[in-house]
């Protein structure tokens, strides 16, 4: 069974898909951290990186060609993509949604751990208002892009197996509702 979570920023995808992960004992692959290596070798942010997207397909095409191969190699798996729902429509497709100020505060919180941002997110972070703006600008762009290449919206929640709603819950309690509902979706 292959797995795939899509999401907005600071809603929990990452730390839910890898939880899932190792409770199925599936191996995980991350689709940003890709998109984020190949803007980090670039010299640029992962918002510079996307918006180049805008005009260049190739920015896109690499990740989803990797992830196409993947679906070639494999049988299960857990990926976290924009595209995955799309490019692989036999996936169980979950999204995990969060208000945008709450998934800023999530993410702000997480850089402030972070010594080495590994995140590349932006620049300068001084307040979650600056990651809010960023989280604002990449969706403009992810949905230009998305549009444009494919024809889809990937926030739709009729793209979903599962929508949920992140925002007032603990990632504990995320987590049981998507295991269930995996289990639930296997039986």
């Amino acid at each position: 069974m292959i797995i795939s979570f899509n999401g907005d920023e600071g809603s929990g995808k990452s730390t839910i898909a890898k939880k899932v992960a190792e409770e199925l004992s599936y191996p995980r692959y991350y689709m940003g951290q890709i998109f984020r290596d190949m803007a980090k070798k670039r010299g640029m942010t992962i918002a510079e990186y996307v918006k180049s997207g805008e005009e260049d397909p190739n920015v896109d095409k690499e990740v989803d060609d990797y992830l196409l191969s993947l679906r070639k190699k494999e049988a299960n798996f857990v990926v976290e993509s924009r595209t995955a729902w799309h490019l692989i429509p036999d996936s169980l497709k979950i999204y995990l949604k969060v208000d945008e100020r709450e998934g800023a505060k999530r993410i702000f919180k997480q850089l402030m751990e972070e010594a080495d941002n590994s995140r590349n997110e932006i620049k300068k972070v001084s307040t979650p208002e600056d990651v809010l703006e960023n989280i604002r600008r990449r969706r403009e762009t992810d949905d230009l892009r998305y549009k444009k290449y494919y024809g889809i919206n990937i926030r739709d929640p009729k793209n979903y197996d599962l929508f949920l709603d992140t925002t007032k819950l603990a990632r504990e309690e995320v987590f049981e509702r998507v295991i269930d509902f995996i289990n639930k979706s296997t039986n």
